[in-house]
């Protein structure tokens, strides 16, 4: 069967950097935690999520600790959290590995969830964002901070067929905690 871009139904990428890590003296950068900030910006990440309707099937994260607290963290914010695939590839990597394990997830999944770091996650989204709604693609360009979230939608039969210039950039945001009083 032949496809054309465009066609099949409507999946969304969620790319989200990791929430503010720590710096500790001799923890290598892998092992590197959730600063303060970074594990009040997690939560806040979650619910963001929730409010914008945009829960995933199925989340994909980063091994480093700092994606994997970002995601416990956030995740904790909904009901029942979906599967996660923690997968090595996603920490430090550029665009065309991060496009290797995008590619490969299961056609069944209508939104996606990627966890990870820059500048892989920034130069993903400045890639697949063939268009994109408001300002969202200037915000990208600008800077995307830890907590960043982007919200990307196309059409496709598979997820194998995600190419670049394929999607709609439709949101960035940046999810912010509140700090106690």
């Amino acid at each position: 069967m032949i496809t054309r871009p465009g066609a099949g139904p409507l999946r969304r990428l969620v790319v989200l950097r990791h929430a503010k890590s720590a710096w500790p003296v001799g923890v290598p950068d892998h092992e590197r935690p959730l600063a303060p900030r970074g594990r009040r910006d997690a939560p806040a990440a979650g619910r963001a999520l929730a409010e914008a309707d945009c829960l995933p099937d199925l989340a994909v994260c980063s091994t480093a600790v700092r994606a994997r607290q970002t995601w416990e963290l956030a995740s904790a914010q909904w009901g029942t959290p979906p599967p996660v695939r923690h997968d090595r590839r996603v920490y430090a990597a550029d665009v065309p590995e991060l496009l290797d394990v995008v590619r490969e997830v299961p056609d069944r999944v209508g939104t996606l969830l990627l966890v990870g770091h820059n500048p892989g996650l920034e130069e993903l989204v400045l890639d697949l964002a063939g268009d994109a709604l408001d300002d969202a693609l200037d915000a990208v360009r600008t800077k995307f901070p830890t907590s960043a979230i982007a919200f990307l939608s196309w059409r496709g039969e598979t997820w194998a067929s995600l190419a670049p210039g394929t999607a709609l950039l439709t949101d960035m945001i940046v999810a912010r905690g509140q700090k106690k009083a």
